[in-house]
């Protein structure tokens, strides 16, 4: 049985009491005085969504202003980047006007640049995955704990309409105890796209799996076990089909990333189901969502729902609105140093790399 959700339940209503509440409305009470946007800048331009990070900061003048652009090669084109002040990386560390910084470098060099940023006292938007070396991202990211300084993980689906919605599902337990999780991104990559992955640790698991195991460890924490498969679609060396198995007590996650899959856009999805319910999300960044019920939760009757939850603004633009509500005060970021190190470590398992034997 299909029946539309009630109409009481508007974006705001879904969004209320989530985390992601303040980052819909972080100036909703009505005569507030406005602060004045607060200063940011942007180390390096490689990471695959670094125009992307730069243009959501754009688009959000009331929040941020850009104090700059750090890029020693000077490879930053096209409209997100038009009029940024080019700085050297001391000059933006140096500059207390300065309150955060995207890194938005290569891999390899993302984790001791966003040490550097928070030694420099910045808080610090660092792109997903973050680094190829648990050890390393553990140090990182205790000291930004230790320094009292916020580092933001870019993972995109935090903010997605969709999965802020699925995860207020499980929280408040429309779905009863979780008994599975279903999760696939794939895509059909090009030569370009297969050769980056090719010279990641762990393909394109580590890559776009990190996404779904990120939301994975927010609903049910650090997997007991992780298990890892591949099943390469060609013979040039790269695990282009990858499945990973998150195993819990009472529950089995999977992820599966398949670089192959002539209509992965489409396709890529997350399904949580448990003992009275399931909630899909599909496709993945639509925020269209079929949330099926034994039971009446949450406003919704038994049965099944399909509730469509267009995205209000950009892509990123959810991770800078919440960032700057955190540099401010006016709240915690729900994700903590044990929360991003638990993802980390889950990711490089998960993608049949080496992980210390035991948690830093």
């Amino acid at each position: 049985m299909s029946a539309a959700p009630s109409p009481l339940w508007t974006r705001r209503r879904i969004l209320h009491g989530s985390a992601a509440a303040a980052v819909a409305f972080p100036f909703a009470t009505r005569g507030a005085e406005v602060p004045a946007p607060l200063g940011i800048g942007q180390i390096g331009v490689e990471h695959s969504h670094a125009s992307g990070k730069m243009q959501a900061i754009r688009s959000l003048p009331g929040l941020w202003r850009i104090a700059g652009l750090a890029d020693a090669k000077d490879r930053a084109r096209g409209p997100a980047y038009e009029g940024v002040p080019r700085l050297t990386e001391a000059q933006l560390l140096s500059d207390s006007t300065v309150r955060a910084v995207a890194v938005e470098t290569p891999l390899a060099q993302a984790c001791a640049t966003a040490m550097r940023a928070l030694r420099a006292g910045k808080h610090v938007h660092l792109d997903k995955p973050g680094a190829t070396d648990h050890a390393e991202f553990a140090a990182m990211r205790g000291e930004a704990e230790q320094r009292g300084l916020i580092l933001q993980m870019g993972y995109m689906l935090r903010y997605n309409p969709g999965i802020v919605f699925l995860r207020r599902a499980v929280r408040e337990g429309w779905l009863g105890e979780i008994m599975e999780v279903e999760g696939l991104m794939g895509k059909p990559a090009g030569e370009t796209e297969r050769d980056y992955a090719a010279n990641l640790p762990g393909g394109a698991m580590f890559e776009l799996g990190c996404h779904l195991i990120d939301v994975i460890v927010d609903l049910l924490g650090p997997p007991v076990a992780v298990h890892h498969h591949r099943t390469p679609t060609r013979d040039d060396g790269l695990p282009d089909h990858q499945l990973a198995v998150l195993e819990y007590r009472r529950t089995t996650a999977t992820v599966r990333i398949n670089l192959a899959d002539p209509f992965g856009n489409e396709r890529r999805r997350l399904s949580v189901t448990g003992k009275h319910g399931t909630c899909e999300v599909l496709p993945l960044e639509s925020g269209n969502v079929t949330l099926s019920l034994k039971r009446e939760h949450g406003g919704f009757k038994a049965g099944r729902h399909t509730v469509r939850l267009p995205r209000e603004g950009g892509r990123y633009d959810g991770e800078f609105m919440d960032l700057a509500a955190a540099v401010r005060g006016q709240r915690t970021l729900p994700w903590n140093a044990a929360h991003d190190t638990a993802t980390h470590r889950a990711t490089l398992l998960a993608s049949g790399v080496a992980a210390p034997r035991k948690n830093p």
